[in-house]
């Protein structure tokens, strides 16, 4: 038998609530029935969405124009951190203008519990096939027809894994999705930590082609990364993960960038 595994269970610093920050003016006003929990197929209501101290300031970021990268441990929310201010955005700057957001996964089983999480948020409490905000998964599982019609009628938000990205940018077939991702907005990275060595490498390349190829000048560049440990200060540590950032992303990061998860007793 293993030794057995002892995890702590850690509570996060409440952040507020995402009616909060539409009541501030921070979020376009379909947030808030938008980013409702425990929605039902008969009760679209739910309940209020309580954010973390991390997830909001990861929000008021991304509404400040400036890349950042999310470090925290795992059940931390890091989906949320980037999926509110991409959904806010486009709902700002209207749906149907093409690929306004690309989110790259490792693997494909996280696109595919993402692409569940952003159903029951974006289709619950709307009309069959008229969520305000469109997105697709768009990885080696969709079949032809399937992919046909994506590529004919380019989502919002396109979920993906980063294998997939790189044909996207090189194949003929693709070509209307490249057309379509010109002046991209958000180019969000998931799970960072799982990019290293020669991977790491390519990755970092494979960003630089995206920022070319889609021509986006104002593009907010995001990472999402477990807790990364070095020695030091946590001013000092953020110095650190920014310059990880910054070698990755291939845009300056600075250590106000770096987000790290707060906790309380």
């Amino acid at each position: 038998w293993p030794e057995p595994l002892l995890q702590l269970n850690p509570t996060f610093l409440p952040g507020g609530t995402i009616d909060e920050l539409v009541a501030d003016g921070k979020l376009h006003p379909e947030c808030s029935p938008i980013f409702r929990i425990d929605k039902s197929d008969t009760d679209h209501t739910g309940k209020q969405l309580l954010l973390h101290t991390h997830q909001k300031e990861a929000i008021l970021k991304a509404k400040e124009g400036k890349s950042y990268l999310l470090t925290s441990g795992t059940g931390s929310g890091k989906s949320l951190t980037y999926i509110v201010p991409i959904v806010d955005y486009i709902l700002r700057n209207g749906s149907g203008r093409g690929i306004q957001a690309i989110v790259v996964y490792p693997m494909n089983a996280l696109a595919n519990s993402q692409t569940e999480e952003l159903k029951k948020f974006l289709e619950k409490g709307y009309p069959e096939g008229k969520p305000l905000v469109s997105f697709s998964r768009y990885t080696g599982q969709e079949k032809g027809a399937e992919r046909e019609m994506i590529r004919s009628n380019p989502p919002d938000i396109l979920l993906t894994n980063y294998m997939m990205l790189e044909l996207l940018l090189t194949r003929n077939e693709d070509r209307e999705l490249l057309r379509a991702a010109h002046g991209l907005r958000f180019l969000v990275f998931d799970e960072l930590h799982t990019y290293r060595g020669r991977q790491g490498a390519d990755i970092a390349l494979l960003i630089r082609r995206c920022r070319l190829a889609f021509g986006g000048h104002d593009m907010i560049c995001v990472g999402t990364s477990a807790t990364m440990a070095s020695g030091g200060s946590a001013d000092e540590q953020k110095q650190e993960v920014a310059k990880v950032a910054e070698m990755l992303f291939g845009v300056s990061f600075a250590s106000s960038q770096v987000i790290g998860e707060s906790l309380e007793r």
